[in-house]
């Protein structure tokens, strides 16, 4: 990690948290998109959540199964866990609906849970109600599928990072410090959207849920975190992508580094031209904002708000303004801007591995060779296009 950039950070930060840039090399290595993984039609990633999945009903059933089934089946060794409530809505009739939040975990192995402290990559997978027939491709079908990727993609990483520490005897009872002791979640959240009028109560209803949960469960007395909610060292939230030409604001002054940081790798990602949209302006638009300007953080109501006031730093990938899709039917895959999918899902894959403190542990050989093959069909599928514009 550069040193301009690490003493921007809060004190207790700079002291528990290793964040090392990743090389060039690297960061041009990790693991990219397979062809059919965001295909709206059969994308092994994101097709199956493109539906409508309104809280119990089978359409949200079925995309909660295609949650399980990819983690059980591709990686193993992250521990899912489900957080559910229940709750009446303005049109349930008084009945109590289920909600199930799915929380994907992955920890060092030899670490205890109270003294893991955890990035948390959080996206909700509800739909509305209405319009009839609304899917919410980028509210919020394809951020879930941005994080599905990047969990594949980091994982062998992380197996091959802990198991190199636990042969140093930098596991359980070889390190006395905090920032290896880092976890990750993946926090798929139910009933973020109103059923009738956006409401302090008609809304968030799993964030509500899950936030107040953690607050209230406490780990052993001996644990560096006192609960669930406090070992969470910062909260992403991704919310409203997959649109061309995204803006995307810095919201908070206290998470502006984490912000600065992302926006680095987006940077980098693009001057190595890894990424495949031509956006007029970066994604991250307000990497040079600085402590004087202004901070509009809060004004967007979101899952992360019953966090955020339980003190818990929140980064917000959100657009504003929002998609002219937003809460429309046109909210659906036809309608989404692919190049700028995949892209959101590199951009968070790399500010992921740089905070797990990844350099040096992905197997970068198949990756540039596949990325190698994909670029030599692409520059041929480009002169190909230029001999018939002859």
């Amino acid at each position: 990690m550069k040193l301009a950039t690490f003493l921007l950070l809060p004190a207790l930060l700079r002291e528990t948290i290793a964040y090392t840039t990743l090389s060039d090399s690297t960061l041009q290595s990790l693991p990219s998109p397979k062809d059919d993984d965001f295909n709206i039609h059969t994308g092994k990633l994101l097709s199956p959540i493109l539906r409508t999945r309104v809280p119990g009903t089978p359409g949200q059933e079925a995309v909660l199964f295609h949650f399980v089934d990819f983690f059980a089946a591709q990686l193993p060794q992250w521990k899912l866990t489900f957080q559910n409530s229940t709750s009446t809505t303005p049109t349930s009739n008084g009945r109590k609906l289920p909600f199930r939040n799915l929380i994907a975990t992955r920890d060092p192995p030899w670490a205890e849970s109270g003294d893991v402290g955890r990035l948390a990559l959080v996206a909700h997978y509800d739909s509305k109600m209405e319009p009839e027939g609304f899917i919410g491709a980028t509210d919020s079908a394809a951020p879930c599928a941005m994080l599905m990727h990047v969990a594949r993609s980091l994982d062998a990483a992380l197996t091959a990072k802990w198991a190199a520490m636990e042969v140093e005897g930098l596991g359980k009872g070889g390190y006395d410090g905090l920032e290896e002791h880092k976890g990750i979640q993946i926090i798929l959240l139910d009933g973020e959207e109103a059923f009738k009028v956006w409401t302090h109560t008609d809304s968030l209803y799993g964030a509500r849920s899950l936030a107040e949960e953690w607050e209230k469960t406490y780990h052993p007395a001996l644990s560096t975190y006192q609960t669930p909610l406090a070992s969470i060292d910062l909260f992403v939230l991704l919310d409203l992508l997959g649109s061309k030409d995204p803006v995307v604001p810095s919201y908070f002054k206290t998470t502006h580094w984490a912000y600065q940081l992302m926006a680095s790798v987006e940077q980098r990602l693009r001057s190595a031209k890894i990424l495949k949209s031509k956006p007029r302006h970066p994604f991250l638009v307000d990497a040079e904002k600085n402590q004087e300007s202004r901070w509009g953080g809060g004004y967007i109501e979101d899952d992360h708000v019953p966090f955020m006031a339980r003190g818990v730093d929140i980064l917000h990938i959100i657009t504003s303004p929002f998609p002219t899709v937003w809460h429309t039917i046109n909210d659906d895959g036809e309608h989404l801007d692919l190049p700028s999918v995949e892209d959101w899902a590199m951009i968070t894959l790399g500010f992921v591995a740089e905070w797990m403190d990844l350099e040096g542990h992905f197997d970068t050989t198949a990756t540039t060779a596949r990325r190698a093959r994909r670029d030599s069909v692409v520059e041929e599928e480009e002169q190909e296009d230029g001999r018939d514009e002859l």
